[in-house]
Parts: C-alpha cells; sequence; structure tokens
C-alpha cells in the first residue's frame, strides 16, 4: 500500500528532531566573496546548525547606569501582584538582562515572515556589547535561533521596543516551526514601548526610536548620528535584493541601523529612570508636558500622590492651551481622591467658568460642583444651581453635536442630571409633592414608545 506508506512518512517528518545540547560557536574570517561580512567587519559563526554571519562590537555609551528599585517596581506593575512580583525580581539583576531588536522579512509576523537579523545586546565593562546574528540565505535560520536559545539562556531577562507584539511573539513562532530547536523560557520580558508611549508621546507625537533619540536622548550631544539611516520601510526590500545577488552595502546599513536601535534602546531605560525619579522631587529640568505624561502614568500605576505633585507641577511650568483643562480635570478627580475636596472645588469653579472654550469638561465640573455642595457643604440650592447649570450645558452640547453616538452619550449624563435636578428639589421641599418638570427636553430624552401588535382573532 504505497498511499499508506506516503502517509506515514509524512507523519514521521513532522516529528521534532531531538534537540543538541548548546556548545559555544566556532568563528572564522570570512572568505574573500563574501562582501558583506568583509564590509561589516564580521565573523562565519558555526554550530550545530550550519553558518551565520556574527558582527561584534562594545560601546562606550550608552554608558551603564543601574535603574532604581521604584522605577523597575513601577514598570513591572500590573494588576496581576504575583505576576509582577516574579518581574520586578528578575529585572533585579541587569547582569541578566538581554536588549533584543529584530530586523524582518515583513511586518505581517505571519508564517511566512523570518527574522533574518536578530540584534542582541546586554551590558559590559560599563557600556553595552552588540552582537548582531545574520542569516545570507533561509537555510542558516537554525543557526542563528540556536545561538539565540544559547544567549538567552545565559540573560533570560528580556528587554525590548514593542517586542511583546511583535518580536517574541514572531521569534517563538520561528522557534516552533524548526521542530528541532526549543523556544526559549523568559524568567522575565520588559517592553519600554508601553513606557515610552505614555511618557513622551503628548509631546512628540511619535515614539519611534528614532524621534526619541532626537528628542528625548539628545542623540546629537551623545554623539550618535543616523544622517544615511535606512528607512523602516525599505528594510525588507533591501533584504530580498541581497538574497538575489544585489549590492551589500543597503544590507550593511540595516545592520547598522539596528546597532543604533539597540543602543537608543538601552539609553532610554535610563532616561526613564530619570523621569520618574521626578516623581520623589528630584530636580530635573523636565518638559511640562513630560511631567503630564509622567502624572497620567503614575495615575495607572495607583501613585495618585506622586501623580498629583506631577500633575501641578506641569500645570506650573506652563502647559499648552489645549492640555490645560485636561490637566485642571485630572488634578481635581487625584485632589478629590486623596480627601481634598475644597482644592477640586477651587479646581472645578475655574472649569465651569470656561464656557466657550471646553464645554464637555464645563458640564462635568459643575455635576461634579453639584454633588460637592450637596454631599459635603450640604447645600442644596446651590447643588440644585450647579445641576441645572450643567444641564443647560448638556443640551446645548447634545444639539450641536452632529456626531449621533456623540449626541446618545450627552443625551445619556443629560437623563442622569436630569434625576438629579428632580432628586434635589424632592429634598427640597420634602412636604409637598413634587411632580416631575415637564421640560421640552424629556420628549428629546424619552426612548421612543413600543407599540403592541394588534393580533387578528
Amino acid at each position: 500500500m504505497p498511499g499508506l506508506a506516503d502517509k506515514f512518512s509524512r507523519l514521521a517528518a513532522l516529528k521534532p528532531s531531538r534537540a543538541m545540547a548548546a556548545r559555544p560557536a566556532t568563528r572564522r574570517a570570512p572568505e574573500q566573496e563574501d562582501s558583506l561580512s568583509r564590509l561589516l567587519g564580521a565573523a562565519i559563526a558555526t554550530n550545530h546548525y550550519g553558518e551565520h554571519v556574527c558582527v561584534s562590537n562594545w560601546f562606550s555609551t550608552p554608558e551603564f547606569a543601574e535603574p532604581s528599585s521604584r522605577t523597575l517596581e513601577l514598570l513591572c506593575r500590573t494588576r496581576d501582584v504575583e505576576h509582577s512580583k516574579r518581574t520586578h525580581a528578575a529585572l533585579a539583576d541587569p547582569s541578566k538582562w538581554l536588549f533584543l531588536d529584530t530586523e524582518t522579512t515583513g511586518l505581517s509576523g505571519g508564517t511566512g515572515t523570518y527574522p533574518f537579523l536578530i540584534g542582541l545586546a546586554w551590558w559590559d565593562s560599563g557600556g553595552l556589547q552588540v552582537e548582531q546574528l545574520f542569516m545570507r540565505d533561509f537555510h542558516e535560520e537554525h543557526s542563528i535561533l540556536h545561538e539565540l536559545a544559547v544567549r538567552l539562556a545565559e540573560r533570560p531577562v528580556l528587554v525590548t521596543f514593542n517586542g511583546k507584539s511583535f518580536d517574541w511573539p514572531l521569534l517563538e513562532n520561528r522557534f516552533t516551526m524548526t521542530r528541532a530547536i526549543a523556544t526559549p523560557k523568559l524568567a522575565a520580558h520588559l517592553d519600554l514601548l508601553h513606557p515610552a508611549r505614555a511618557l513622551w508621546k503628548l509631546r512628540l507625537g511619535s515614539v519611534r526610536l528614532v524621534e526619541l533619540e532626537r528628542h528625548v536622548l539628545d542623540a546629537a550631544k551623545l554623539g550618535w548620528h543616523r544622517e544615511e539611516d535606512v528607512l523602516s520601510s525599505l528594510i525588507p526590500q533591501h533584504y530580498f535584493d541581497y538574497l538575489r545577488g544585489g549590492p551589500a552595502a543597503p544590507v550593511a546599513g540595516v545592520v547598522r541601523h539596528n546597532q543604533m536601535d539597540l543602543r537608543g534602546l538601552a539609553a532610554i531605560l535610563g532616561r526613564i529612570d530619570e523621569l520618574l525619579a521626578a516623581a520623589n522631587g528630584t530636580d530635573h529640568e523636565i518638559d511640562s508636558l513630560d511631567l503630564f505624561g509622567l502624572s497620567r502614568f503614575l495615575q495607572k500605576r495607583g501613585e495618585s500622590d506622586h501623580a498629583h505633585a506631577a500633575c501641578s507641577q506641569a500645570l506650573d511650568l506652563g502647559l499648552p492651551v489645549e492640555f490645560r483643562p485636561q490637566a485642571r480635570r485630572d488634578l481635581a478627580m487625584l485632589a478629590k481622591r486623596r480627601g481634598d475636596h475644597a482644592a477640586a472645588a477651587q479646581l472645578w469653579h475655574e472649569m465651569a467658568a470656561e464656557i466657550t472654550e471646553n464645554p464637555l469638561d464645563a458640564m462635568h465640573a459643575c455635576e461634579q460642583l453639584a454633588l460637592y455642595y450637596e454631599r459635603r457643604v450640604k447645600n442644596l440650592q446651590r447643588a440644585l444651581e450647579f445641576a441645572n447649570l450643567a444641564l443647560a450645558k448638556a443640551g446645548r452640547l447634545r444639539a450641536g453635536n452632529r456626531d449621533p453616538y456623540a449626541a446618545a452619550r450627552i443625551a445619556r449624563i443629560e437623563r442622569q442630571l436630569l434625576n438629579r435636578v428632580t432628586r434635589l428639589q424632592h429634598r427640597m421641599e420634602p412636604a409637598v409633592s413634587v411632580r416631575r418638570p415637564t421640560l421640552p427636553l424629556l420628549d428629546a430624552l424619552r426612548p421612543a414608545p413600543v407599540r403592541a401588535l394588534k393580533t387578528a382573532t
């Protein structure tokens, strides 16, 4: 039965081959015809699975600066307390960190996407040791993945930039597809994209590593230059051209691009540490928008007191006009949560006065003032005044809003405010039966009646 034999042979081919013991790769100088390796000053590394190009460099910048325990704890903090503690404990030893950045044949991350260049870096002798693993053709993929597994066994704490969403899932997929090399187990994975986005997106808009180097790290001061940098969108094409026998120079540019990304990644962690230290009152020259971003970052991690201090400092330094209302709103809510209701009320009074500039924030401020006067000051008359004012602002907002979803959301707020007005009136006149106000607004807010269907007899 040849058909059955073929089926068994195909099944046998799917069986994972036995993993080989990890051994240090041997290295040799490239052949004369290997123009790319000679251009990069690279070595040819050989292991159980074949050869690959290995580029090794040591850089004095960025200099090693160990982040504070508080910084690491904040970066690790999630709703899962036990997971946060394990991650924090793993990050406590910087000698176990491995910075990682890949260059791939596409951005889709599917099974047809290959990481043709794996960039690795770690702290060494006060500077950064960078090692880049490059496959000259697809048959060298097993070789670079094996080397990555060896490095992760030595340093199992991964530090990436968008690595949780892209780089690491892609590499896990490639390890699985080898059917020979086990996927390395990570002790922790710290993705710096999310804190960088929280801290600097308000000021920069884009938080690509190139932008962070230029505007956060001050690359010119560090002596870092990307004048001839490769556009990320062109990287896959440069590699495919090289595979078809094209020039080596563009791929060498890709290697340098990856090298700079690794150095920037390592430096960003130090800059995050400096900015988080500002929350403890450390004197740093920080942009007001960065402080506002820091405040919102700290709010999400439950650091209300430090978030309040950062937000207040951002307002004192002078936030751009478009960010001030949101900062005052955040500051008021933080003051309310910490029990400083008088300070919160003062901010809400200021926001309520801004009728034309920020009607939505003004409506919210009037609603909060109604709560404040009812529950804290016990002044029902003032509470009713602000509830009616919030209701009027909500009506104007809904009437002038052309977005049906936003209008529906404002209508829900109007119904809540109308209920508050009615309740306050009942509390102010307990002996009189107060009929629910017949306002024209009720007709607009009341859901359309459902007509009963007549059943034929």
